[in-house]
This record gives structure tokens, sequence and C-alpha cells, in this order.
């Protein structure tokens, strides 16, 4: 089941999307039974669906990390400020490894979020990286709050229109692509819980340390 244009529309006109949040199809995505049959390879987490990877690091870097968030989520808010900075500073600064942030909305806010941060950085990821770094430091305020206007000037501050934001968040064509790539990782990959981390095709489940990562990566950077 997908959100249609006018839905979704109506979902955002809505105070802050409080009714809306956590009646989001793409929730009930994650709840749907996964097929067993299906089994997930470090090439079916490496393959884009719908839209392009956001990345941070070169592509033949030794490590992949793919992290799939929510934007809603708290535990990827204290990953995000906690451990990835860590992270990025210690391997993909340094080019050992390439960082790959995909979205997994858990709710209509999250994804309201996760369309604001695409449409903000237009293809460009480090630009992307930077909003969404916004976006997971400010959580307690544009999730709380009224969402809708917060989103707004958030996208104001980074350059958009108020025209350019409402366009945004009414892009049913953006949200359906955001909904497949969160069924693909579902149902091939088995994520059903945010943040999920895979490292070369291994998953990683919940907000791991600093320490548990590099326990995985340094292996694999001498191998």
């Amino acid at each position: 089941m997908m959100i249609t244009r006018r839905v979704f529309t109506t979902m955002l006109s809505l105070t802050g999307l409080a009714v809306a949040a956590g009646l989001s199809p793409l929730r009930l995505i994650t709840e749907a039974m996964i097929p067993k049959a299906l089994a997930q390879s470090a090439s079916d987490v490496a393959k884009p669906v719908s839209l392009p990877d956001m990345a941070l690091g070169p592509d033949n870097a030794a490590v992949t990390i793919t992290e799939f968030a929510s934007m809603t989520c708290p535990h990827c808010a204290a990953f995000n400020e906690q451990v990835f900075p860590k992270i990025k500073k210690e391997y993909i600064d340094t080019g050992k490894v390439r960082y790959i942030f995909r979205e997994f909305p858990l709710d209509i806010k999250a994804a309201a979020g996760s369309m604001l941060s695409r449409c903000i950085a237009n293809g460009d990821a480090p630009k992307y990286f930077a909003v969404t770094d916004m976006l997971f430091r400010s959580q307690a305020d544009w999730v709380t709050k009224n969402t809708t206007e917060t989103l707004a000037r958030i996208g104001k501050q980074a350059g958009l229109s108020q025209s350019q934001v409402e366009a945004c968040l009414k892009d049913q064509a953006l949200l359906d692509k955001i909904a497949a790539d969160q069924k693909y990782a579902s149902e091939v990959l088995k994520v059903d819980s945010t943040p999920t981390f895979f490292i070369n095709g291994e998953k990683i489940k919940g907000e791991a340390s600093f320490e548990e990562f590099a326990k995985k990566i340094n292996p694999l950077l001498k191998s």
C-alpha cells in the first residue's frame, strides 16, 4: 500500500503531522512477513534500488558500511552524534571506508525529513550528510513540535524557497522511491529496525559503539 498524493498532502497539513505519525504505510512495510527464502549478500546490500546512494568515501575502499536509519529514530540520532564522527575521522576521511546512508523511515515524519534532505542536497552527497546531521541534531525540535513549519524553516535556511519546500514535501514520486527502497531493504536484506548496518554485507543491528565497529573493520582492512 502506498500513500497517494492527496493523502500525503492532507497528512502534511495536520499540526506537526502528529495525527499521521505511526500510521504511515512505510511502517506497515516493516511489519509485513519477510520471505524466508530470500538470502542477503554483499551484492544485495550494494544494489541501490530506486534512489541513488548518498555516500562518503572512495568507491574502491576496502570496506563499505551501509546504514539504514529513520530520521525520527532517537538511537539513530545518538549514533550520528556520538559514533559516526569517530568513524568518519578514523576511516572515511582516510579513504579506508565508503559509507552509505539509506532512508528507512518508520513514520510519516521521518519520510518528510528524508524527502527534505534529498531535495536540499539535490544529489550532492556531502550536502546530504550535512543536512541529515542537522535534522538528527535538531530531532527533538522538528519531531515534537510543528513539523511542517519547522521543516520549512530548515529548508529555507538551506536555500529553498517556501514553494520549493512545499513541492518537495508533496512529491509523491520521491515518496514512492523511498518506500520502494525501504520495501527492498525489508524483504531482501531483512532490515526490521533502525539503525541497522551492513559492513561488507555483515549485518549489525542497533546502536553499536565505535569500538564494536573497529573490531569489524580493522580485520577487513588487513585481509
